[in-house]
């Protein structure tokens, strides 16, 4: 497949527990995807959200300004609109109003030269979860190292 990835979240997998996961398009101007193809991008501290009209839009992602952009440079923390079909954001819609579900976006990526988002519907973690989860990560690290020394 022709897949770039642009920018991923890595504390999602070890902040929550991801539910299920969704890819979708974004709404950007010319100076956002010009961008995004030098990997100027920040996902990190964003989220999504379903307006009372059922759109969906992806707040506080950060993109840098165009270098060589003019007056008509964007906003770099402005909401962005997510394009989904209309069940998929009834259903989601649903999910995101349960207690302690919320959607986030995964990572940013070129598909056929296409800007798509993998958002995800998750669960907050609680602290001896994370705990567990660097135990396990610890243990494989573990395992992989007597692997190659050859114990």
């Amino acid at each position: 497949m022709n897949i770039k990835i642009i920018v991923t979240n890595r504390k999602a997998h070890f902040e929550y527990e991801i539910v299920q996961t969704f890819e979708t398009g974004i709404e950007l101007r010319g100076t956002e995807v010009k961008s995004l193809r030098l990997g100027k991008a920040n996902i990190s501290e964003s989220y999504c959200a379903v307006s009372p009209a059922m759109e969906v839009f992806l707040i506080n992602a950060h993109i840098n300004h165009y270098d060589f952009g003019n007056r008509n440079n964007h906003d770099p923390l402005q909401a962005r609109k997510l394009l989904l079909r209309k069940q998929e954001i009834r259903k989601l819609y649903g999910q995101s109003r349960e207690k302690g579900l919320t959607l986030i976006p995964l990572k940013m990526y070129f598909k056929h030269g296409l800007v798509k988002v993998e958002i995800a519907l998750v669960k907050g973690k609680k602290l001896h979860d994370k705990r567990e989860s660097l135990k396990k990560d610890e243990a494989k690290i573990e395992i992989a190292r007597n692997m190659k020394n050859g114990f």
